[in-house]
């Protein structure tokens, strides 16, 4: 992106319960909530674990690294913010958290089933950035 091109996709909308998610994400950051009780690992975020219903959570970093398990390409109505149409896919990331985001850098009709991707981030309107995936490196 040159320097004179802003931004066209929307910033995030920062919750309390998400707004550790979205802070580490404008610094490159993957992370996500882990129950200290279980030790599973919570997506979306959330003030509780759903299953012991303990406050007892933490902030874990992510590796960035998953897998596809399915895609699309809404086409109608034109998504604001996007020059094209984008590429929205559900990951599953290796910790098994799975994230629904925006796959790039690939045609559409070139992304597979279980194809290798890591994290990136692009930049949104107000200086903030969004987790989106890419083909893995060496892939």
């Amino acid at each position: 992106m040159s320097n004179e091109e802003k931004p066209t996709r929307l910033a995030p909308i920062v919750t309390p319960d998400a707004k550790f998610f979205w802070e580490a994400a404008d610094r490159e950051e993957l992370v996500c909530q882990r129950s200290r009780a279980t030790g599973k690992f919570l997506f979306p975020p959330r003030p509780m674990c759903p299953e012991t219903h303990s406050l007892d959570i933490e902030v874990a970093p992510l590796s960035g690294r998953g897998k596809v398990v399915s895609w699309v390409k809404p086409v109608h109505p034109p998504a604001f913010g996007f020059k094209e149409p984008p590429t929205v896919a559900v990951i599953e990331l290796e910790e098994g958290v799975r994230f629904v985001t925006n796959v790039i850098d690939i045609a559409f009709e070139d992304i597979t089933k279980d194809m290798p991707v890591e994290v990136c981030f692009v930049p949104t309107m107000n200086n903030h950035k969004v987790p989106v995936f890419r083909p893995a490196e060496g892939k």
